[in-house]
């Protein structure tokens, strides 16, 4: 497998009013990846759904539909093998029950979430022909395909890794926000060998494991900056 393998796909955009990033409002894009794997042709997130009235008109969201972006790179839904959602918030699993009998794969935790109610859209989630594969934290799908627990922006989340034959890929979905943000997670794990003296600031519990793959891109689901070492 080769990073090459791994495309972006456009899945819409929303605004991010000021309420949630404490200055102007902000426009976010909404990606999502395809990408030839030992285990077939994977697609982490499926975009923007459809929620209610109150949702939209908060975010204005510009949605693609999932077969759109894939026509765009070449692909079709029922070419799709596996969907691996970062987590299950409504702009991630849009396209979901476009893909019905297609395994989606996600944390138990995350899935128990999202069925209790009050946290997404729960027709997006459970659908006729949704068909879950639930793990419990690192998974390895096939050899050099990984699915690691990255909590955060939720405590379900999760990224996949895909270790090609040119560097390490990780879709690191919404891990982070931006490349930016990664960047200053990836140097607070690398603070003390640095030699920076305390104190210091706290990296996320999963960085280490992360930069123990040697990512040579990540890829992220609201930014499309590309973290390199």
């Amino acid at each position: 497998m080769l990073a090459s393998d791994v495309v972006r796909l456009d899945l819409g955009t929303f605004v991010r009013p000021p309420e949630e990033t404490g200055g102007p409002p902000r426009v976010e894009a909404v990606l999502g990846y395809l990408a030839r794997t030992p285990v077939g042709l994977l697609l982490l997130d499926t975009g923007l759904g459809e929620a209610d009235e109150e949702t939209d008109a908060w975010y204005r969201p510009r949605r693609r539909l999932v077969e759109e972006a894939l026509a765009e790179v070449g692909a079709r839904l029922d070419e799709v093998d596996l969907v691996v959602n970062c987590h299950l918030h409504f702009d991630h699993v849009g396209g979901n029950p476009r893909l019905p009998d297609t395994p989606i794969l996600c944390q138990r935790r995350e899935l128990a979430t999202a069925r209790a109610g009050g946290y997404t859209v729960d027709r997006l989630v459970d659908f006729p022909g949704a068909r879950y594969e639930e793990l419990d934290g690192e998974t390895e799908l096939a050899p050099g395909v990984l699915v690691l627990p990255t909590p955060g922006h939720v405590e379900g989340h999760q990224s996949v890794v895909l270790r090609c034959d040119d560097g390490t890929v990780v879709l690191a979905g919404q891990a982070h926000d931006t490349a930016s943000a990664w960047s200053s997670d990836v140097l607070a794990a690398r603070a003390a060998e640095l030699g920076h003296e305390p104190p210091l600031p706290e990296p996320s519990p999963w960085m280490a494991r992360l930069l123990e793959l040697d990512p040579r891109r990540v890829l992220f689901a609201h930014d499309a900056a590309v973290w390199e070492p």
